[in-house]
């Protein structure tokens, strides 16, 4: 690292919250991105495998995106507009509609929230409590859903439930698919619950879940699971809350992490990268018998990022008004798996996690998972880990990697699980 940098890292040391958390590991600066490439301030390039954690899923700076943001703002387009009419908000609300939404058969009302995934997820808490009159909300364990109160609630880690200082409740734990063991089918735990009276559990406005847990570890529910969850919702009465926000916009591989498995949540959170140029931007979408929200009564100042207007008008238009980019997505998936086999081979009960382009593996440790995440990274990777000790490594590359940068990354990743391994064996011999 430069003198230069070093001086330059010296004022978050000083002055910014011990809060932070990425830069802790990734000692650079950065200076600019593009497509699925950083580069720091002394001009070093990283692929990145993290994209904003999942932020980026079109990677930095499309420049379709960025041409059309900059001429909106070149033309003094509407730079913040409350929740009023702009031609900006018909231009992405036509096209989600036309290109998302129809085609998927989805009626849903779409909400503006306050633009983070966490005020997207409160929104929806307070939906449902409205709509059946409950209290009670179901979620999982290792789910992650925010951290603010609401959603810290419905959030399992305990460590972001320490950081509350006051009582977190409302909210039901039950176990997430494989939880038990790959033998144990916890629907039915679920159902005895819902059904026995004396079980303790609170009649619930919503069952809430994630169908594959991102910061949870990579927990992916199997299809058969999900659609029990969500039957069991519909039969007592509760709302199903299906939390997108990071497997979201095609990181599973399709635009909604729940397609094709027969199931049609009441309410869906949406953010990361729905704006497409990681734009702060989020959205609840509602089925329009729920929208029962009087004005305003869900509110911020910065509901409706109008230059993400600009930019997700252009990602959906651009991405998904046909299905050639979600075969892409495919192609590559089946890449990544490949490559996380190898790595998985190198650590003895290691294995993979996740789905799509939301892969990882199972190194058994927080401490190896962040060994090699780190060697990664002085390799040129920026690449991170997750779980509930931080032991998957965890691989969220822009959806628009190219195959060969993307085959570079991999092979980076390979190459420093083969450094870290062989000094694992060397020090235990």
């Amino acid at each position: 690292m430069s003198t230069d940098t070093s001086a330059e890292i010296a004022i978050f040391d000083r002055r910014e919250s011990e809060a932070r958390s990425y830069c802790r590991g990734m000692q650079s600066v950065f200076t600019k991105a593009q497509g699925s490439e950083m580069t720091d301030a002394d001009g070093r390039s990283y692929i990145d495998f993290l994209a904003g954690c999942s932020s980026l899923n079109y990677g930095h700076n499309d420049p379709d995106m960025k041409a059309a943001l900059m001429d909106h703002i070149a033309g003094d387009g509407i730079a913040h507009g409350l929740d009023l009419h702009t031609e900006t908000k018909a231009g992405f609300l036509n096209a989600f509609e036309e290109h998302i939404l129809k085609p998927r058969d989805m009626d849903h009302r779409v909400m503006f929230t306050g633009p983070t995934g966490a005020n997207a997820v409160e929104a929806a808490m307070k939906i449902a409590r409205k709509v059946t009159g409950r209290n009670n909300i179901i979620a999982f364990t290792n789910g992650f859903h925010g951290v603010t109160l609401g959603a810290l609630s419905a959030t399992a880690n305990g460590y972001h439930r320490g950081g509350a200082g006051t009582t977190l409740d409302g909210v039901t734990r039950m176990p997430f698919d494989g939880y038990m063991g790959s033998g144990c089918d916890t629907t039915k735990l679920l159902e005895a619950m819902l059904t026995d009276g004396s079980s303790g559990m609170d009649a619930p406005a919503a069952i809430m879940l994630e169908t594959v847990q991102g910061e949870g570890g990579l927990n992916a529910a199997d299809p058969e699971w999900i659609k029990r969850v969500a039957e069991l919702a519909h039969e007592h009465g509760a709302l199903l809350i299906v939390d997108d926000i990071q497997a979201g916009c095609g990181r599973t591989g399709s635009f909604f992490s729940f397609e094709e498995m027969g199931i049609m949540p009441d309410i869906v959170t949406m953010a990361k990268s729905v704006s497409g140029f990681g734009l702060p931007m989020a959205l609840t979408l509602v089925r329009p018998e729920y929208d029962i929200f009087g004005p305003a009564e869900h509110n911020g100042t910065f509901r409706g990022n109008t230059h993400a207007f600009v930019t997700a008008r252009v990602a959906i238009e651009k991405f998904w008004s046909d299905d050639s980019f979600q075969k892409e997505i495919g192609e590559k998936a089946d890449m990544l798996e490949q490559s996380l086999e190898q790595l998985a081979q190198m650590v003895p009960g290691a294995f993979l996690k996740g789905r799509g382009m939301m892969r990882g593996v199972d190194v058994g440790t927080g401490e190896l998972a962040e060994a090699i995440c780190g060697r990664a990274f002085e390799k040129g990777l920026v690449i991170e880990t997750s779980g509930s000790d931080d032991q998957v490594v965890k691989v969220l590359a822009p959806l628009t990697t190219p195959k060969e940068t993307f085959r570079k990354g991999l092979n980076i990743l390979l190459d420093a699980a083969r450094d870290v391994t062989a000094q694992a064996k060397f020090a235990a011999e």
